[in-house]
């Protein structure tokens, strides 16, 4: 019996280790464009980068690995938690391992937030997560 209670504790520890987003400790994302505070036009650039892990399709479950999803005045997803799928328009998902993209935002200011997500769209939370603000001319 007590065996039994010892096979399930482990299990379950396996389990929930399984299901934690934790990258590697000196890990982070940023942007490379735009800057932060930049004004921009109505249709500009965004450069995503990452350090520390490698970026890969949605559906790629290696360790170390993700994709980039791109939040516009949006709340932050904490670590685990699913990247919304259902407001495109505020969060933005790279699956196929896309590094750039064109923005079009009408005139007025912005916060934007890269998340760094694994390859189910689980956030790795604030510390693969850096935000900055532009102005839309």
């Amino acid at each position: 019996n007590s065996m039994r209670k010892l096979a399930f504790v482990c299990l379950a520890a396996l389990l929930i280790g399984a299901c934690t987003t934790t990258p590697q400790s000196k890990s982070r994302v940023f942007f490379i464009e735009p800057k932060d505070d930049a004004n921009v036009g109505q249709e500009f650039k965004v450069v995503m980068g990452v350090e520390g892990m490698t970026v890969k399709p949605l559906g790629d479950m290696s360790p170390n690995t993700g994709h980039h999803h791109l939040l516009i005045n949006a709340e932050n997803v904490p670590n685990g938690e699913i990247v919304p799928v259902d407001k495109p328009t505020q969060y933005m998902h790279f699956g196929k391992g896309h590094t750039e993209t064109m923005v079009k935002l009408a005139p007025g200011k912005y916060k934007q937030t890269l998340q760094f997500a694994d390859g189910a769209h689980r956030s790795y939370g604030e510390s693969m997560r850096s935000t900055l603000s532009v102005t839309v001319k």
